[in-house]
């Protein structure tokens, strides 16, 4: 099962997607504008997905928005979580915050309101605001059941699925307030899409992903290339961890973390710039690209 939001004719929608990637099938939900929100939650109930709306429509008809506009609460995202990611960071700004041993996973958030689609613009701040714009590669796990202090065990079962987000961050205000939301949740700073991937069609504890930034010249320059099996904490571990003590709910994301190769592990760092696109690949779902413009 693929889950995604779209607009056409004038009106927003949310569906199903073929597993071929390549048709939309709207769906009666009656706040569309939520996107795969509210079907997630009926599933969780066990009523089971709406009927169809109407016919079948060309994904390339349409225009995608985020899978999920507008999560329930802020992301929660895990850092540091690749090894080769760990190992670049020891030689950038943040060597001297660095652990000795990862004994527990590094989570923050990310607000839900800098939420933007597949294809979106991401808006560059001001200079004055911040001038290093870095881009991160993320699996995100989309949570299908709710509980909390799940067990690794069965933290599978709660599963619903998977997308893709681009972590964007402004590193100087990351280092500036020693605490990661402020620098994370600029307005557009997290693309996510195309869809959401059901468990059902994909275990992406185990997958590639590729990060790839696209200069305004049209020149292509391959930044990341991990898989999901070399995570420090894996996809058990990190829902675990999110759920001890809270309630996590139906429609509820995690980001997982990025691999080697973000811009701030260059020797000089290699910042974005206004008119680079940077697109993000992960076998088994799709892709997500996004031109950076000035604000």
């Amino acid at each position: 099962m693929r889950l995604a939001c779209w607009s056409w004719g004038g009106r927003h929608h949310a569906g199903t997607v073929s597993a071929d990637g390549r048709e939309l099938t709207p769906l009666s939900v009656p706040t569309p504008e939520l996107g795969a929100l509210p079907l997630i939650q009926a599933l969780a109930r066990g009523e089971g997905l709406p009927r169809p709306a109407g016919p079948r429509l060309p994904v390339a008809a349409a225009t995608l928005h985020a899978p999920l506009p507008r999560p329930l609460r802020g992301l929660f995202c895990v850092g540091r979580n690749y090894h080769d990611h760990a190992a670049e960071l020891s030689a950038s700004v943040f060597r001297d915050s660095l652990p000795a041993e990862h004994r527990w996973p590094i989570v923050f958030t990310k607000f839900a309101e800098c939420v933007v689609g597949p294809h979106d613009d991401v808006r560059l701040p001001p200079a004055s605001l911040s001038s290093q714009i870095d881009y991160e590669s993320e699996l995100a796990v989309v949570i299908g059941r709710g509980g909390r202090d799940i067990p690794a065990a069965r933290a599978v079962e709660h599963v619903f699925g998977w997308t893709i987000v681009n972590d964007v961050t402004a590193r100087d205000v990351q280092v500036r307030h020693q605490q990661w939301d402020l620098g994370k949740s600029f307005d557009t700073f997290c693309p996510m899409g195309p869809w959401i991937v059901g468990l059902d069609e994909l275990d992406a504890r185990d997958t590639r992903l590729r990060g790839t930034l696209i200069r305004r010249d049209g020149t292509q320059e391959l930044r990341q290339d991990g898989h999901t099996r070399d995570m420090i904490f894996g996809v058990p571990a990190l829902i675990e961890t999110c759920s001890r003590g809270i309630t996590l709910h139906p429609g509820d994301v995690i980001a997982t973390g990025t691999c080697a190769g973000v811009g701030m592990g260059f020797q000089p760092p290699k910042w974005l710039a206004a008119g680079d696109r940077f697109r993000i690949e992960i076998d088994g779902i799709g892709a997500i690209e996004n031109r950076f413009v000035a604000a």
